[in-house]
């Protein structure tokens, strides 16, 4: 079979691999009917993710078809349509019992698929501890509809969750890429007072504007300002920072109110400052780290409810064999790509 392969830093190939089998009762082997390309990935390409092994399959967004199930496998069977989650978790650790499946202590806990084992840009991919791994669709919802449940879809859900928004609040997400896009819906579900969206590109700006017609967007330049013009002059209750630019984490806690919590979902390629005198008595929350997906279900029921809908987002589709295309204008962001998605040829 066809596999996106990490070669060494900077060079991703094509190349063959035979098809995966079962290796542990907890496994399934899915067929990739749907996948698509993360910024993720490009950071494993260019070196940024030091735990990423070369020679592993690429690829972590994807939804298929089980094709074989190992004898503890019970949460899914031959013919479902599933979800492949970004994370593999046990669901028996300490973590995983309090919902931090990211923390998951098992050797294939946390970011394992596409990352340390074979990923999903390819045709097969073997799933381990499938029970917690997979979740099946609903007849009704088609596969990209569900393409980005396991991951993008899964950071912004679990990001709007644990910023703890109300009906007062003036949320401030920072950043229109595709997780923020992602976030944004998500954050819509609980119906803040005003949700403000900072994003310095053109093209991603109006995207937010046309199908999000309620949201006030701004330019990064402006966001600030913007944010306190829009709020008495008191900043944002809720900040969500997903854009991981260079000014961006300054930009997420100047932009929030006194007693505001600030949710970082992005990934930043250095690290950033904490500038504790400059924000002495705003006496903020921070919440940090990796998504904890363990949401996939409620997610894809609110999608066959109608109340989420992640399509808009692709922009582009390609075939396998046309991957490094897809890379290519992806990476460069090229003709105002938001996602790809790529299908068997």
């Amino acid at each position: 079979m066809k596999a996106y392969t990490y070669i060494e830093k900077g060079r991703f190939e094509l190349i063959d691999k035979p098809e995966p089998t079962l290796i542990d009762p907890q496994d399934a082997v899915v067929r990739v009917t749907l996948g698509s390309i993360c910024t993720s990935d490009l950071h494993i390409k260019h070196g940024i993710v030091p735990r990423a092994v070369q020679g592993i399959t690429v690829g972590h967004e994807m939804v298929g078809v089980v094709e074989q199930v190992g004898d503890d496998v019970t949460a899914v069977k031959p013919g479902d349509r599933v979800v492949v989650n970004v994370e593999t978790f046990c669901g028996e650790c300490f973590y995983c019992h309090r919902g931090y499946v990211n923390n998951c202590i098992s050797p294939h806990g946390g970011w394992a698929l596409g990352c340390r084992i074979d990923g999903g840009q390819t045709e097969y991919v073997r799933v381990p501890l499938a029970n917690q791994g997979l979740t099946r669709i609903p007849d009704a919802v088609s596969d990209e509809q569900a393409l980005f449940v396991g991951d993008i879809l899964a950071t912004g859900y679990w990001a709007a969750r644990i910023t703890e928004i109300t009906s007062d609040d003036t949320v401030l997400i920072i950043g229109a890429g595709p997780t923020g896009l992602c976030t944004l819906q998500c954050v819509m579900l609980y119906s803040p007072r005003q949700i403000i969206v900072c994003e310095k590109n053109d093209a991603r700006q109006q995207f937010v504007k046309e199908h999000y017609p309620d949201v006030k967007v701004v330019d990064d330049s402006e966001c600030l300002s913007s944010t306190l013009a829009a709020t008495d002059n008191r900043g944002a209750g809720r900040v969500i920072e997903v854009a991981g630019a260079d000014d961006s984490f300054r930009m997420a806690w100047q932009a929030a109110r006194p007693n505001a919590i600030v949710t970082i979902v992005a990934l930043y390629d250095k690290p950033q400052i904490l500038p504790l005198p400059d924000m002495y008595g705003k006496n903020l929350t921070f919440k940090t780290g990796g998504v904890d997906g363990c949401d996939c279900a409620a997610i894809l029921k609110l999608i066959d409810q109608g109340k989420i809908d992640t399509t808009p987002l692709i922009t582009h589709r390609y075939p396998l064999s046309l991957i490094a295309e897809a890379y290519d204008l992806f990476e460069h962001h090229r003709d105002n790509v938001i996602k790809v998605a790529i299908y068997p040829d």
